[in-house]
């Protein structure tokens, strides 16, 4: 059975790849959440929320492909220290303020940019999960905003969030 890869085109606006990168990501993530249970739950109470970037650099790392072979740039020059999970999730382009412990919501966000270089949005990648064990209680979700300065994204996220 083949995957139901996320298809996106040159000329996609920033909120139509979100709602192909949802749809692709409620279509995968449960099935693969399932297959990796085990072993994350075993590994959580030793790595922590590391078990998030064992299952994330499953899940992401063919959403961020398949934007770049259509021709958008969502990376960044890495720093030294940066921690990136998932392919293009870079820990210091995302905030972590909202919900309980069980139920924590991490959104990274990637200033995405066309073949030309001009950013055409920013995709904020939500990812709730537990701090007491491993869960994901529910899908990770993409939401857009037509910003692409930190400091607007940073409010738009909060907008989102609060």
């Amino acid at each position: 059975m083949s995957k139901p890869f996320p298809t996106y085109h040159c000329d996609m606006t920033i909120e139509e790849i979100g709602v192909e990168g949802n749809r692709y990501i409620a279509s995968e993530w449960r099935a693969l959440y399932d297959s990796m249970y085990v072993q994350l739950t075993d590994a959580f109470p030793e790595i922590e929320d590391a078990a998030y970037g064992l299952f994330l650099d499953q899940l992401m790392p063919v959403v961020f492909e398949r934007m770049e072979e259509a021709g958008f740039e969502v990376s960044e020059t890495l720093e030294e220290d940066d921690f990136v999970i998932g392919k293009n999730l870079i820990f210091r382009n995302s905030l972590e303020k909202w919900g309980a412990e069980d139920n924590r919501s991490r959104v990274f966000w990637n200033v995405v940019r066309n073949k030309q270089g001009q950013p055409i949005g920013t995709l904020l990648t939500d990812i709730p999960h537990s701090h007491l064990k491993f869960d994901i209680p529910s899908a990770p979700v993409f939401y857009t905003i037509r910003e692409s300065v930190k400091e607007q994204i940073v409010q738009g996220i909060r907008q989102l969030k609060e």
